[in-house]
């Protein structure tokens, strides 16, 4: 499902117009973005979590050259998904 097909979706079934229902998603996702943006976890129960891990910088290896590269620190977005997640798809 991409970001069109959850807008439809959501139109049909919380019957709004297609204009609400893609300011609904956008309202979501761009809350979602800037909690993680700083550093907050998102957590959606039953469904699944959001966080940011950071890493430390570390010496990498230019693949093509072999040549030693220093790798800035950085942080990450990762998706973790929740129990009831997890069972409804092993379970299909």
């Amino acid at each position: 499902m991409n970001k069109l097909e959850l807008i439809g979706t959501l139109k049909d079934e919380a019957r709004l117009s297609k204009a609400e229902a893609a300011k609904v998603v956008e309202i979501f996702f761009e809350a979602m973005s800037e909690a993680l943006a700083n550093g907050k976890r998102v957590e959606i129960r039953g469904l699944c979590s959001f966080y940011v891990k950071e890493y430390d910088s570390y010496v990498g290896r230019n693949p093509k050259t072999g040549e030693k590269v220093r790798i800035k620190p950085k942080r990450l977005p990762f998706f973790k998904a929740g129990k009831e997640l997890r069972e409804r798809v092993d379970n299909r």
